[in-house]
């Protein structure tokens, strides 16, 4: 069933640990993406997987941990893990089929108790203090938990038991792969001084340069410097988030009412385009998928803003505030278009997305029609493709001027040669279309 603990923690942090006081969990999905494809591909297991962008431009989104004894990192571009793991294997991304395993982890997650934050579709804080009666000690639930993820997904979780949601997450990252992770109250910071500062939140790599220079290498480093020395490193308020995090102190609790700041959906071309034409399909495609998005968890957008990155690498947004909230891929798509058009200027293009901003419950907010203002139908035609699509798949509508051009994965398999061939690509059926 996996390892008791992570490799990477004292000795004595284990699942028999002291949890008393540690309510709150991490739960962290291992290599997510690859493990759902090696799931549904069992000749792949064992196998070096990389899944990503099979483009001269892709990029990984996820590898077995197969590939990173390799050096293969999620982000990293699809070259250059062809070249330091050539025998992978490399699939496309199916994000239909991540996010329906995504809800049926979450539906598990929601049995032990409804007090769940997921941060994305692969990891979620759960606080499970009015869940004992039921299920017994915090590191039992997470023992459960693992128990019916792996018995019921065929997929495997790490999970961090810990006071607070800081500790809980660094409990998830050292019990990886397939392990689990107790941070007793009182031991806390025996578990958190040793660690480099990079641990700590909001430290990325200019924060950990100015930290270095100033002689804090580690957790404790931070937690005993002078507030004035820490101060000078990083600015007041960083100060003292960073103080509170080196005590090992967090305050926040699980939320279970996250909204979503924007819906966007952006493409990195293979080849510079520079023929309207295809701009103008790509586009149109990117805002009928963020309408979708919009409409599907029920809200609507008041600010339509494009990103475009051109072939010398640079990049722009701009974006525009409508008169009222909108969801309609009609709208977005012919604002997003008045944006583009006074930015192409003629130059070829590496990439461009779609994003709508400034969110809000869709009940009540979409547009209202003026006085006098004829109904334009659009709304109504999208959501009666959207009923369409939910039963036979995104290929049953699209608009005239899209067809023919590549569609998303159905979320199929296809069945694999008996031995894939080192560094294939495996196709799920039609090529994916942005992200």
């Amino acid at each position: 069933m996996g390892r008791a603990s992570g490799g990477g923690a004292p000795k004595g942090f284990g699942p028999d640990g002291d949890d008393s006081g540690c309510p709150f969990l991490h739960i962290d999905m291992d290599a997510f993406f690859a493990s759902v494809e090696v799931r549904r591909r069992p000749e792949l297991r064992g196998l070096p997987v990389v899944v990503g962008g099979t483009g001269g431009r892709g990029v990984v989104s996820s590898a077995s941990y197969e590939a990173r004894e390799y050096g293969v990192r999620s982000a990293m571009p699809t070259a250059m893990a062809r070249a330091r793991c050539p025998q992978a294997i490399f699939i496309p991304p199916d994000m239909e089929a991540y996010a329906q395993a995504s809800r049926a982890v979450m539906a598990v997650f929601r049995d032990i108790t409804p007090l769940v934050e997921p941060l994305s579709v692969d990891e979620a804080f759960l606080d499970v203090s009015g869940s004992r009666r039921l299920f017994g000690r915090p590191a039992e639930i997470a023992a459960l938990i693992r128990r019916r993820i792996a018995e019921e997904q065929q997929l495997t979780c790490s999970i961090g038991v810990a006071p607070n949601k800081f500790l809980a997450k660094l409990g998830s990252t050292r019990a990886k792969p397939d392990g689990l992770l107790v941070i007793p109250a009182d031991r806390a910071l025996k578990f958190l001084h040793p660690l480099p500062v990079s641990v700590l939140w909001g430290v990325g790599e200019r924060t950990e340069e100015s930290l270095r220079r100033l002689g804090m290498r580690t957790v404790a480093d931070v937690a005993h410097a002078g507030p004035g020395l820490l101060r000078a490193a990083v600015g007041q308020a960083m100060a003292a988030h960073l103080h509170e995090l080196a005590w090992g102190r967090d305050p926040r609790q699980v939320s279970t009412e996250h909204q979503e700041k924007s819906i966007g959906a952006e493409v990195t071309f293979d080849t510079d385009l520079g023929d309207p034409e295809q701009l103008r399909k790509m586009l149109l495609a990117l805002a009928q998928k963020v309408a979708a998005r919009a409409r599907a968890s029920g809200q609507a957008g008041r600010t339509v803003s494009i990103k475009v990155r051109f072939a010398d690498f640079r990049t722009i947004s701009r974006s525009r505030t409508l008169p009222g909230p909108t969801d309609v891929a009609h709208e977005i798509m012919s604002t997003a278009w008045e944006l583009f058009e006074a930015v192409r200027a003629q130059q070829r293009i590496r990439l461009v997305g779609v994003r709508l901003e400034g969110l809000l419950a869709a009940e009540g907010a979409v547009r209202q029609l003026a006085l006098g203002e004829a109904e334009d139908g659009w709304r109504e035609a999208e959501v009666a493709s959207d009923a369409v699509i939910a039963r036979f798949g995104r290929g049953a509508v699209r608009p005239a001027s899209l067809l023919g051009t590549t569609r998303r994965s159905s979320g199929a398999a296809r069945p694999l040669p008996q031995n894939p061939a080192p560094g294939m690509v495996v196709p799920l059926s039609d090529p994916p279309t942005p992200s």
